[in-house]
């Protein structure tokens, strides 16, 4: 007679639940970020973006170059750039910033036609172009606002020993809206502009300081 040999199972242990990890959140504001993340050394960032892992905050953009041949039609009667075309420079360093972003500077479609008017333009003069000169325009941001943004610009003649410092100027433009009626309506700053730009710190806003130092 055959027995049928039945082996007991022991009953399973249930794994405790383990309650769901949430990512820390940072309950600072974009700009405020930046600006302490301007205070700390390169090696305090390096330490911060490792364990807080907020590298988008510190791999953005806030300086660029342009190069430009000064043209005959840039000068006057003696020679030199008219001062006019200082502001022009600025202005093909700011779009080809743009450029570089992949954002619009202007946008023309119709019923929808947003730009950067400016609202502050101004230039210090230290030394003249002239026709055939290579000039080197810098921008850096200066400011980060709500609805507008602070540039400043400094200008260089290219030669073969160290580039001469030619002019210094600002800009401030504000992201603005033209309505049905004409009238200029200024808005928030485009999602696609804040995320991949922040203010320059200090060593690129005043560099003869640092050299001084």
């Amino acid at each position: 007679m055959a027995y049928a040999i039945r082996r007991r199972r022991s009953p399973q242990r249930r794994q405790p639940t383990q309650p769901h990890k949430k990512r820390p959140e940072y309950p600072l504001k974009k700009i405020q970020a930046q600006r302490f993340l301007k205070k700390l050394s390169d090696k305090d960032r390096a330490t911060l973006a490792f364990f807080l892992k907020i590298h988008t905050y510190i791999d953005m953009t806030y300086e660029y170059t342009a190069y430009r041949k000064v043209e005959f039609s840039e000068t006057d009667m003696a020679g030199l750039v008219h001062f006019s075309n200082y502001f022009r420079y600025m202005e093909i360093a700011e779009r080809d910033f743009f450029q570089s972003l992949g954002v619009n500077l202007i946008q023309s479609i119709p019923h929808d036609l947003v730009g950067y008017p400016r609202s502050r333009a101004e230039c210090k003069f230290s030394a003249p172009l002239r026709f055939g000169d290579t000039v080197k325009i810098h921008l850096a941001i200066k400011a980060i606002k709500d609805r507008a943004i602070d540039y400043q610009f400094r200008l260089y003649k290219e030669t073969e020993g160290e580039d001469e410092p030619v002019a210094k100027g600002h800009l401030t433009t504000i992201y603005t809206e033209l309505s049905e009626n004409g009238e200029l309506q200024s808005k928030p700053l485009p999602p696609e502009l804040i995320k991949q730009i922040e203010e320059a710190p200090s060593s690129v806003l005043r560099p003869e300081q640092t050299s001084i130092l």
